[in-house]
């Protein structure tokens, strides 16, 4: 499904609300001035204040689990705005809340 390429700037929060970052941006593809993000790249979570049964258990990782299937950068799927991603060690997704707007994938 085409959608928008997440970028470094792109705004992804866990279901809990902690933000998200790429490890790994590609510094070689720029969108709007910033890297794009490719799928075997995980984000780091911070901030998440998930907790099960009085025990913390945040989100600390998320790892892309869909991504372009048309559209690659250095050999690797970009992410675009309707990939999905699994938080570890909880299981919950990965919200893209607000990427740019310039450039569409598929």
């Amino acid at each position: 499904m085409p959608g928008f390429l997440l970028h470094q700037g792109a705004t992804v929060m866990c279901t809990h609300a902690g933000q998200a970052q790429p490890t790994a941006p590609s510094p070689r593809v720029m969108v709007s001035g910033q890297p794009i993000v490719t799928q075997p790249a995980p984000y780091v979570v911070a901030g998440c204040p998930f907790i099960i049964a009085g025990a913390p258990v945040p989100c600390v990782t998320g790892q892309w689990v869909t991504a372009a299937t048309r559209v690659m950068a250095g050999g690797v799927p970009v992410l675009l705005q309707d990939s999905q991603a699994i938080c570890v060690p909880n299981g919950t997704p990965l919200n893209i809340i607000l990427t740019q707007f310039r450039v569409k994938g598929s």
